[in-house]
């Protein structure tokens, strides 16, 4: 079995704006989804916004240089993720289509097995 990673992209705006009863509706999704797909969910978690991120890169000298904030400025921002396993492709495909993901969408990427 492979190991998929679900990326949920949303609209960080449209989650400060929400009202608890949205908040909740959309946590009660992930509460279902998690008990729908449980055999093959292999983690996951919310994060927290993109503001909080502290970006590091290399400089010219080689360096590594932080700085505060994610590395692009986007509509969409990581809010979390699964891991998934699933047979192939298509399957994780028909388990990321689950996926609450209200104010955005999701991005299906296979773990790389490093040997």
């Amino acid at each position: 079995m492979a190991q998929y990673l679900v990326l949920i992209y949303e609209n960080e705006k449209s989650w400060a704006n929400a009202d608890e009863a949205t908040g909740n509706r959309i946590l009660g999704e992930h509460n279902s989804f998690g008990e729908k797909h449980g055999a093959s969910l292999r983690g996951g978690n919310a994060l927290e916004p993109s503001m909080t991120a502290t970006s590091i890169r290399k400089n010219a000298s080689g360096e590594s240089v932080t700085t505060d904030g994610p590395f692009a400025e986007t509509k969409e921002a990581i809010g979390g993720y699964y891991l998934i396993e699933a047979a192939d492709l298509d399957a994780a495909l028909a388990v990321a289509k689950d996926v609450p993901a209200n104010f955005g969408g999701v991005e299906v990427r296979p773990i790389r097995e490093m040997h």
